[in-house]
């Protein structure tokens, strides 16, 4: 089908060239097909962002639960019984639950909200819109990716209401402690839902992936050209890509580890005794696991990072009006990043009795992945150079961004050397380091992309006053909480321990302790006014009255203010220049529609 042939059948599908009745008798929706089994991409991209903000608001809650044991080890919260009945006797936290907890706000904030929730989002969202395209390539297949992580979460959620508790092995369920259900109480039916619900989750990234590259690879609009494409829509291709050739190696080490449970094998265990009784099993080795884990586990953190940067790319250049410094340059490290976030997995086990040449190998290729990082931070930092910016709340998530990004990244230069990693392997200063480049960093690309493309999905401006509040306090809040948190793992404090408050030689991070856990149930419920603010703008926001709010050149502000399914009336408009037209031969901004004139062409 030539590409005219085929923008023309698009459009008849939709029913946009004939008027009157006859096409449109299939079209009756009802509740269900409209907010519930919607094949609208638009809709599907509302689904993944609510679900999204409901599993973010637990896996957060989850993460002040355990900062108030973290804080005030001596003290007992009443709240806590009430909330949580015998894995809180008497106000305090049991060793048990707590390590239940830490797993769960790993497992939801990672894989549910910033998986998920951030590409099944904004993916859904934008790549229909930006590269002119009527919905998916498959949009059933697009609604099946919603359900599957809906599913996923029904049983994520049911784990968290058993008799024996939820998982505890940590967010990365590492073998033996998870392959024996004997082993500990959050090792049996708790860790069989885990898996279960990350094999589900798993489906649902698989079907959604191959969606968003067929349909950035196959349907794009007359003139868009690969190298026209924004940069949001080929970080979410490359995400997709990320996604499909290492989540299924997550799903295999998952599925061994069911065997390992249930079937008697011995993929992960040999020679193990408990409470002095040998089991049988022989020949497993649980680094094996370790490896299937990270080689999706070590993908999975720019599968988060890449769709934010994306964002953020664009939201700069957009907010500076200015057009993005080095759009090759930009493409290049992504691909770089892509490449390289295969060939270093093994830097996370750089204590398992790794052969050590083996180890300077995965340092120098570990280190190798700062360069195109950094030629990143340079562009971003080089299109806000001498722009006329303009401070929304997008563009002050943005630029938070840029700077979680560098600070968070410059301590990954020292995990990454195997010998200073020796020492901070395990410790806060891990949890300090990840959660500032890949967390928060992550979770500001997610709102400031959630605050810009808020007219676009529901018509409506978000409050910017709550807006900023939101951002300053986070902003400050983040560093307040994640910064001292690397001292304390310089200093040794291991990660995981449920009360430090006996080690002599960390005594001294007490007040400090006391002073994170105060921050973060700030920051936590200026979250929940974010939330507030989401939902209270869907239904009274400031009506958008203008097609193109923010001024920017690409195709999604095109559309009609509220778009039906299939996106425009009419044709689908023709592209003829890149994305970031912005301040040219004396025009604030060139739509990437609007035909290059000779003046143009001649330069």
């Amino acid at each position: 089908m030539s590409h005219a042939a085929h923008i023309e059948h698009s459009a008849v599908g939709f029913d946009t060239h004939h008027d009157g009745d006859h096409g449109h008798h299939h079209h009756k929706e009802t509740f269900l097909t409209k907010y519930v089994f919607s094949q609208d991409h638009k809709m599907i991209a509302k689904q993944f962002l609510i679900t999204g903000i409901v599993w973010a608001f637990i896996g957060g809650l989850f993460s002040v639960l355990f900062r108030l044991q973290l804080g005030f080890p001596d003290q007992s919260f009443p709240i806590l019984e009430t909330f949580f009945g015998h894995w809180a006797e008497g106000g305090k936290i049991k060793p048990d639950f707590y390590y239940a907890l830490v797993t769960m706000h790993g497992t939801v904030l990672v894989f549910f909200v910033l998986t998920a929730g951030l590409s099944g989002t904004f993916a859904n969202l934008l790549i229909p819109l930006q590269v002119g395209a009527r919905d998916m390539a498959s949009p059933l297949m697009n609604m099946l990716s919603y359900w599957f992580f809906f599913a996923a979460s029904i049983v994520m959620l049911a784990s968290l209401f058993i008799q024996t508790g939820p998982a505890s092995g940590g967010w990365t369920s590492y073998p033996p402690l998870s392959a024996l259900g004997q082993a500990s109480i959050g090792s049996k039916a708790g860790m069989d839902m885990w898996i279960i619900g990350m094999a589900l989750f798993i489906v649902s990234q698989l079907l959604a992936g191959l969606n968003y590259i067929s349909t950035i690879l196959n349907m794009r609009t007359k003139g868009m050209a690969m190298t026209r494409l924004p940069l949001t829509v080929w970080a979410l291709f490359f995400t997709a890509v990320l996604g499909v050739l290492s989540f299924p190696v997550l799903l295999s080490g998952a599925v061994l580890l069911i065997f390992d449970r249930t079937l008697g094998t011995s993929f992960y265990l040999s020679d193990i005794f408990i409470a002095g009784e040998a089991l049988p099993n022989e020949g497993g080795s649980a680094i094996l696991y370790q490896h299937l884990f990270w080689f999706l586990g070590h993908p999975e953190v720019y599968i988060i990072l890449l769709p934010a940067m994306g964002m953020v790319s664009e939201i700069l250049s957009i907010n500076s009006r200015k057009p993005i410094f080095g759009y090759m340059a930009m493409l290049g490290s992504m691909f770089a990043i892509c490449i390289l976030a295969f060939l270093v997995w093994a830097h996370h086990m750089f204590v398992t009795g790794l052969n050590p040449f083996l180890g300077s190998v995965f340092v120098l290729l570990t280190l190798l992945i700062a360069v195109p990082s950094a030629i990143k931070v340079f562009n971003w930092l080089t299109t806000l150079w001498r722009g006329s910016i303009r401070f929304t709340p997008a563009m002050l998530f943005a630029i938070g961004f840029v700077s979680l990004f560098i600070s968070g990244g410059l301590t990954g230069i020292f995990l990454g050397n195997s010998t200073i990693d020796i020492h901070l392997h395990d410790t806060m200063f891990v949890v300090a380091h990840f959660h500032i480049v890949m967390g928060v960093a992550s979770m500001f690309g997610m709102f400031a992309g959630i605050y810009h493309w808020f007219p676009k999905m529901y018509g409506r401006y978000m409050n910017n006053t709550l807006a900023y509040v939101h951002f300053w306090v986070t902003i400050v809040g983040a560093y307040l909480i994640f910064w001292p948190i690397h001292y304390q793992g310089l200093a040794g404090m291991p990660r995981r321990y449920l009360d430090k408050s006996q080690w002599v030689n960390f005594s001294q991070f007490h007040d400090l302790d006391a002073m994170i856990t105060i921050v973060t149930i700030i920051v936590f419920a200026v979250q929940l006014m974010f939330v507030f603010n989401f939902f209270y703008s869907i239904f009274k926001g400031r009506k958008v009255t203008t097609l193109n709010p923010w001024k920017a050149t690409t195709l999604e502000w095109t559309t009609p203010i509220n778009p039906g399914h299939g996106n425009w009336d009419g044709e689908i408009p023709e592209v003829h220049r890149w994305a970031y037209d912005y301040s040219k031969d004396g025009r604030d901004f060139i739509p990437q529609t609007e035909p290059v004139s000779d003046k143009e062409s001649s330069h």
